[in-house]
């Protein structure tokens, strides 16, 4: 009796040990966004105010899985299947406009919620744009 206790218990530690361990993210494929959000500007003028307001959005919507820099270091990141990305590498930031952040970060895919819903105020859903696009290092 005593060994089968023993061996259950060990066989719970490992099982506690295999669900705490992140697994390893893969990479997400490409996005599918079409001309439309593509070629959309932003139509605000980028200035402190409108960082100021993105900062707070993304810190209530976005900083959970993208973390405070935007490296997709957050909290609940390595809960994910797919790592978030990379917010601060420049060669992200070149390959893409801000009608595209804009559809990644608003309408989503997959993993990526849509905030459509969450996120309602046009300002407001282009001030995370902006944000985004300052954590460019």
């Amino acid at each position: 009796m005593r060994k089968l206790v023993i061996a259950l218990a060990a066989l719970f530690t490992l099982g506690l040990l295999a669900f705490a361990m992140p697994q390893e993210q893969q990479k997400g494929g490409p996005w599918k966004i079409s001309a439309e959000y593509k070629n959309k500007k932003n139509p605000h003028t980028v200035n402190a105010d409108l960082l100021k307001i993105g900062k707070d959005v993304y810190a209530k919507h976005c900083r959970s899985c993208h973390g405070n820099t935007g490296k997709g270091d957050g909290p609940k990141a390595r809960n994910l299947k797919t790592h978030p990305g990379d917010f601060s590498d420049a060669k992200w930031q070149g390959s893409v406009t801000d009608g595209e952040v804009y559809y990644m970060s608003i309408i989503g895919r997959d993993e990526m919620p849509n905030y459509e819903t969450k996120i309602t105020d046009e300002e407001e859903r282009w001030a995370v744009v902006a944000y985004i696009r300052s954590l460019k290092q």
